[in-house]
């Protein structure tokens, strides 16, 4: 073969080997997590919020998946279905965190209503071929029982209907901890953040398959 030809063989080749993936490689699978300002890490530098946690956590244990913070302070559950698609189609996640509802229950809004909304984006996102981790949220007893026991009861219905992974309460062992809070008390300090991400990590665990 002319020299020629043979450094164009020689070149073809090196390019196909980095534009190929190497054998046994794999792609990074994404986590969604699409939430409000308590995923958002409100108030604290985002490299210290649950969810970062979560993303530091993962690469210490060498797992294949990455997460993806798609947050948004104040966001009601009404708001997240309508950006669920858009963000399902950017990220394709094989796992979503679901952790929405918490700014529909200090609104007081109807909680039919939030259910109906969380079902929705649930069942996008098993449409598009990811799992769910429904995580839910309380409110403070001075909205009265009948609206937060109907509140709390929602989460667990919408996972029962679907069958998908529920975490009842992501600030267990944080609601109670008065220091755990900043000075609005609705949302949770820099400190408060490693127990939520343990909270979450033991619900989402089984689902990184």
């Amino acid at each position: 073969m002319p020299r020629a030809l043979r450094t164009l063989a020689a070149a073809f080749l090196v390019f196909v080997s980095a534009a190929l993936p190497a054998a046994g490689w794999a792609a990074e699978k994404s986590i969604l997590v699409f939430g409000d300002s308590l995923s958002a890490a409100y108030g604290i530098a985002q490299s210290r919020g649950w969810v970062a946690l979560l993303g530091e956590r993962l690469k210490r244990e060498g797992s294949d998946y990455s997460v993806v913070n798609a947050s948004i302070s104040g966001e009601t559950t009404a708001g997240g279905l309508a950006r669920i698609d858009a963000a399902l189609e950017k990220h394709e996640p094989e796992v979503v965190v679901l952790a929405l509802g918490g700014n529909d229950g200090l609104r007081g809004l109807p909680v039919t209503q939030m259910q109906k909304n969380l079902s929705a984006m649930v069942e996008r996102a098993r449409r598009s071929g990811a799992r769910v981790l429904l995580v839910g949220v309380r409110i403070p007893p001075n909205y009265g029982p009948v609206y937060t026991e109907a509140f709390e009861g929602a989460f667990r219905e919408v996972a029962k209907r679907h069958g998908t992974a529920l975490l009842p309460f992501m600030l267990d062992g944080v609601a109670d901890k008065a220091d755990l809070f900043q000075p609005d008390r609705i949302h949770p300090t820099q400190e408060a953040q490693p127990l939520i991400e343990r909270n979450v990590w033991k619900a989402l665990k089984p689902l990184l398959k």
